[in-house]
């Protein structure tokens, strides 16, 4: 699985190659990935040579040669309605009718030490239509870890997120840290930082600088599986 940012690089190097037949400069990576350094280029592409999607090829400059793209990739899936009962909704025994929607499950969170952001479709589930919060794009995120677990939130619950780049404070977000690391934490903003907060003494707050937090989404939901 890939995260965002490997994602993003590795489209930008095929969409280079087939437009003008030769992969983009580092510096052009860097400027379009919004990175403040080299590194992170050099970091990102050994890790998609790694999951065998390029290979870099010896003794030749900006010699990049793109293997294969993720299968089924649906970052920006929008939810729609699952057709069911003579006007497109899902009617229960009973008579009762219930609105769902379809969402595309992310693969995996970490409620606990961070781990790799996601952003291959590992497959799609339903969910009730009335728990998606507003306008925008919703997805789902497998829970691993107990971090958030005083929160009602356990290991291998199903959260619904709501895609969205700001956060009041005591919300719940999806935060990507240092554009490598993807984690479920509640979200403060203390002192020009930004604390993200584990709902279990077993864990200790994190505090980073505003840069180097990026929120993904905020919790709107959650499913569990009994």
């Amino acid at each position: 699985m890939l995260t965002r940012k490997q994602l993003e690089l590795l489209e930008l190097i095929d969409t280079c190659m087939k437009r003008d037949g030769v992969p983009p400069s580092f510096d052009e990576m860097k400027d379009a990935l919004n990175l403040r350094s080299k590194s992170g280029i050099h970091r990102l592409i050994t890790a998609l040579e790694e999951r065998g999607f390029i290979r870099r090829l010896a003794h030749r400059a900006r010699a990049i040669e793109v293997l294969r793209m993720p299968e089924n990739v649906e970052p920006r899936v929008v939810p729609r309605v699952i057709e069911g009962g003579a006007q497109g909704r899902a009617a229960p025994a009973g008579g009762r009718v219930v609105h769902a929607m379809e969402l595309p499950v992310m693969g995996r969170i970490a409620a606990g030490t961070p781990i790799e952001a996601i952003s291959e479709v590992s497959h799609m589930m339903a969910v009730p239509g009335a728990m998606l919060s507003g306008q925008g794009q919703h997805y789902a995120l497998e829970v691993r870890g107990d971090s958030m677990i005083e929160a009602g939130i356990n290991d291998g619950d199903i959260v619904v997120i709501r895609e969205q780049t700001t956060a009041d404070n005591g919300d719940i977000v999806v935060a990507l840290v240092e554009g490598q690391e993807a984690t479920l934490k509640r979200f403060r903003r203390m002192r020009g930082m930004i604390a993200l907060e584990a709902a279990n003494p077993a864990y200790e707050t994190r505090i980073l600088r505003d840069d180097q937090v990026q929120v993904q989404g905020r919790l709107v939901g959650l499913i569990r599986s009994y």
